[in-house]
């Protein structure tokens, strides 16, 4: 059979590419020069005492047309006169061309932004800056000494600013050293910056730096507040030390603090996440003890791991305390009793509480519709799932990823086919960037409707924009090539896993190992065997029997009976299906004895 050949480059179309337009123009043998271009505008000169008034005129047009010819000096002299005026120094910085922009220039409206009571305004500015990355961390730092120094303004907090800037930007290493800047100056950051840093290290999982910026504080002689021994508590029960948060809980509230129900909830959260219910409701009593009540927080985090842990019971009586107690679930609880009830296969209980949100005026969400659609599928009540579909789009909530893919591989299931590929379809019209979970199943009912070309170009076009198949989707291929009897298309693939560094596991084998016994091969499946071996995959009863069966309509039964022994000795005992082909193979070549583990 003529090589069947993959991964093609000539194949591979981008979807999100227009073609290229060529300009023949360009290549024309004539030797005529393109028209100069227009000269530059002149340069319009303006006092910053004129540009001033145009501010507060707010004639934000003119403003724009001039402002690329707007030197630093200009721009910095306007900031400093509006410097009373902030808000209008912040509209003004919005409407003039970025380009004119130094970091100087915008280091001096942060710094007049900071002045006003909200600080949302000058971190805006400073996330811009920061995100630009045409200035590094010292660039700002120092820019906006000089700003400060501008204004002579005493105030140090456009340094805690930049701290938590980059604290909201997650980058936890400017923090650090924006931190080491200000200790030079001899400026220390107030206790919420303090506290944003340490919640940064936390949810970066940077433990490390979180413990020696605590101990610094101590160093410098920061006192705590409540936000920050929550967060020291959070950070011990993050490295699995609940005990030792309990006591840390203890010797706070020994030393005149009050604890409030955050600090409990993230301890009762700690013990969900290790399944210690036990541990979770002693808590919970502690607190109650103290005159601390359990919110909608507490309540959930409790029900949402018991889900889980298919308690689902359980889940639902406390749920039952938790209106008893006044509160209010969220979508998020009733998520989590929906698909825990799904999950144990009472869909009329799922539906219950579904129609309970609704009488509450608590809106289903994505996740509510997603999880009952899948059930529904998993089910094959079709009719009902498109049912939802159409509630779903009615109450304006839009599919997102796992909406589409829980639809594909549902209808796929469900032999639908064509409606499989609509929603594929509709998912890329959509501009929803499909997952590898939605490739495999596309390219899985590819290969199963011997539509190969389609799914190695699906894999052409991950491959070439820099996506790594998973194992999953390689073997989706291997089942649709040697379905086809591709079988050197599926050894040049398996090359193709050990290029990629993708480890290939026992159902990879024994899908190649059947597909070339099946296409007479069997020199090639024992070779394959032997290579599950080496890779330290050992064959089980699916491919020894596969491979005994090829053997014994090919080659006899002499081959069969060695593999035979090789697999009694590897301790794998064979089934009545393994027997019948061996002895038909021996009957075949004319050999009446029967093995010895037959008999």
């Amino acid at each position: 059979m003529k090589p069947h050949k993959i991964l093609s480059p000539y194949k591979f179309s981008r979807r999100y590419f227009p073609p290229i337009q060529v300009d023949h123009r360009r290549f024309s043998s004539t030797t005529a020069r393109p028209p100069p271009p227009p000269p530059p505008p002149p340069r319009a000169s303006v006092s910053s005492e004129t540009l001033v008034s145009t501010v507060e005129s707010s004639n934000w047009h003119l403003i724009k047309h001039l402002s690329p010819n707007f030197n630093p000096a200009l721009i910095s002299s306007t900031l400093l006169h509006l410097r009373r005026s902030p808000l209008l120094a912040l509209s003004f910085i919005e409407n003039i061309d970025r380009s004119s922009i130094t970091t100087e220039c915008y280091c001096l409206a942060v710094a007049i932004a900071a002045l006003l009571p909200s600080p949302k305004h000058a971190l805006k500015l400073l996330k811009v800056l920061i995100s630009s990355r045409a200035s590094t961390h010292q660039d700002i730092f120092h820019g906006l000494v000089s700003a400060r120094e501008r204004l002579c303004v005493s105030s140090s907090i456009v340094f805690d600013l930049l701290v938590r800037s980059y604290c909201e930007l997650k980058n936890g290493n400017e923090v650090t050293e924006c931190f080491r800047l200000m200790k030079s100056m001899g400026i220390l950051p107030k206790i919420d910056t303090f506290n944003c840093m340490l919640s940064t290290f936390v949810r970066l999982n940077k433990m490390d730096k979180a413990w020696c910026l605590y101990g610094e504080m101590f160093k410098l002689g920061i006192s705590s507040n409540i936000f920050t021994l929550n967060t020291t508590i959070n950070l011990l029960i993050k490295e699995g030390k609940l005990k030792k948060a309990e006591e840390v809980v203890r010797y706070i509230e020994s030393l005149g603090f009050n604890t409030n129900v955050v600090t409990y909830n993230t301890i009762i959260h700690g013990y969900c996440m290790r399944r210690d219910f036990e541990g979770a409701n002693r808590v919970i009593e502690t607190m109650i003890s103290k005159h601390i009540e359990p919110d909608a927080y507490t309540f959930g985090s409790l029900i949402n791991c018991m889900c889980k842990d298919g308690k689902i019971e359980e889940a639902s009586e406390l749920f039952k305390k938790m209106e008893g107690s006044g509160l209010v679930p969220t979508a998020v609880v009733y998520n989590n009793l929906i698909d825990g009830f799904c999950n144990k296969g009472e869909l009329e209980k799922a539906f219950s509480y579904i129609d309970q949100m609704e009488r509450r005026g608590i809106l289903p969400t994505v996740s509510t519709y997603n999880i009952l659609i899948h059930m529904l599928l998993l089910k094959g009540r079709i009719i009902e799932a498109d049912g939802m579909i159409k509630q779903m789009v009615a109450n304006e909530v839009f599919p997102d990823v796992i909406t589409y893919n829980t639809l594909i591989n549902g209808y796929f299931r469900a032999g639908m086919v064509e409606k499989a590929f609509g929603f594929y379809n509709e998912m890329l019209s959509k501009r929803i960037e499909p997952t590898q979970s939605t490739y495999t199943s596309v390219i899985h009912v590819l290969a199963t409707m011997k539509r190969m070309k389609e799914a190695e170009n699906i894999l052409g076009n991950l491959l070439a924009e820099g996506i790594k198949p998973d194992l999953i989707m390689f073997n989706a291929l291997f089942v649709g090539y040697c379905a086809n009897g591709h079988i050197e298309s599926a050894l040049s693939l398996l090359k193709e896993m050990e290029r990629l560094k993708v480890a290939p596991n026992e159902a990879t084998y024994n899908t190649v190992i059947k597909g070339c016994c099946e296409a007479g091969k069997v020199e090639e499946a024992h070779r394959l065997l032997h290579a599950m071996n080496g890779r330290g995959i050992k064959p089980g009863l699916i491919s020894y029997k596969t491979l005994i069966q090829g053997t014994c309509k090919l080659e006899g039964g002499y081959y069969a009976e060695r593999l035979l022994k090789e697999m009694v000795i590897n301790g794998i005992s064979p089934d009545d299906s393994t027997y019948i082909s061996l002895i038909k193979g021996l009957a075949s070549n004319g050999e009446e004895k029967v093995p010895d583990e037959i008999n």
